[in-house]
């Protein structure tokens, strides 16, 4: 069994195709779910499985997500499992957890979950109904920080000094979507470099 990036072509070439097949009988994800503190309606987790789940299936996908917990958040990877053996690994996302107690974390693991899946699947976005849209402006990483982040990277010297330096990189970038694209630019240009194929 092979993981397969978003950047590398899979061993089964019928493998895009059948989830192209899939994505076109996905489901509308519905707003039904109420959040009354900023008195909108979104999608929750459920409806989202929902509206994907039985296409996967029906074209030989199943999924899982993968989930990371730190001191300050949750961490998501959302992995597609096709009945060939092959993997594809998709829809990354950090969400902090604004309090630090159970309640806290699930809350930022679940909505993590949420738009792992969501960005995976190529859905479209809801409104914004988590404790980030409560904050006046986005967090965004300082560029002397994202200058040493990106050197780590590009000072691996192997698969797992890679690895090391682009979760620890990933998850200082708090969830600004901008750093994080560089993040994982850097990554799979140093990919490149070193002849990692996975």
């Amino acid at each position: 069994m092979t993981e397969n990036n978003r950047d590398e072509q899979p061993a089964d070439p019928m493998l895009f195709a059948a989830f192209l097949r899939a994505q076109r009988k996905f489901g509308k994800a519905l707003k039904t779910s109420d959040n009354p503190h900023f008195k909108s309606r979104y999608a929750d987790l459920a409806e989202c499985v929902e509206a994907v789940i039985d296409a996967l299936h029906s074209e030989g996908f199943a999924f899982t997500q993968f989930t990371e917990r730190d001191d300050k958040g949750a961490f998501v990877r959302t992995v597609l499992l096709h009945e060939s053996g092959e993997l594809l690994t998709l829809g990354e996302f950090w969400v902090p957890s604004p309090k630090h107690d159970p309640q806290g974390f699930g809350s930022a693991l679940t909505y993590a979950r949420r738009y792992s899946l969501m960005s995976a699947m190529g859905m479209a976005p809801q409104d914004d109904d988590g404790s980030i849209a409560s904050k006046p402006k986005a967090y965004a990483v300082d560029e002397t920080v994202m200058a040493d982040l990106l050197s780590s990277i590009g000072a691996s010297s192997d698969e797992k000094s890679l690895l090391k330096a682009y979760t620890d990189a990933f998850k200082a970038t708090k969830g600004d979507a901008n750093a994080q694209k560089r993040i994982i630019a850097a990554k799979d240009a140093k990919k490149t470099e070193l002849g990692v194929s996975k």
